[in-house]
């Protein structure tokens, strides 16, 4: 079980200046919080420490890449003992980008970006519906993305 971090106000600038843009210089943040930069570091390091930064990473634009189908789909399988050898043939198939263990209708639900309709189309019948153990899907495709957002401190 995660335990509860405790995080100052200089602990809080921080963390918004770097999610707002993560390559903001840490002396541009010292000198907005009146610490120094090795101050900034050691906050940081003790963050990271504590789970509560996960780390952090370059976000690609997926449809400058041509991705501009996103879908939601979710898995029924014909017995919750298939869940492992299915969640490790999805991990297989580079176009699925999330997967959740969920309750409700559905054992498995994933996010995938596609190029188009056709390539997901093909996902669904000739990668996913052909996986030992999966019953049935039901897929939904976004038509556009309100929100995009981290969790609030």
């Amino acid at each position: 079980m995660t335990k509860e971090v405790k995080i100052d106000g200089i602990d809080k600038i921080i963390i918004k200046r770097l999610v707002e843009d993560a390559r903001t210089p840490i002396l541009s943040i010292a000198k907005e919080v009146g610490i120094s930069g090795a101050a900034i570091h050691q906050r940081l390091r003790k963050l990271e420490q504590s789970d509560l930064i996960a780390g952090s990473r370059m976000v690609l634009n997926p449809k400058v890449l041509g991705y501009t189908t996103t879908a939601f789909v979710g898995i029924f399988l014909d017995s919750a003992s298939k869940y492992n050898s299915a969640i490790n043939r999805l991990k297989e198939i580079p176009e699925i980008i999330e997967s959740h263990y969920t309750t409700g209708n559905y054992a498995i639900f994933i996010k995938i970006l596609c190029k188009n309709n056709e390539d997901l189309m093909h996902l669904l019948n000739k990668e996913i519906q052909t996986i030992k153990g999966v019953a049935r899907t039901e897929t939904f495709i976004s038509l556009d993305q309100q929100i995009d957002r981290q969790i609030k401190i």
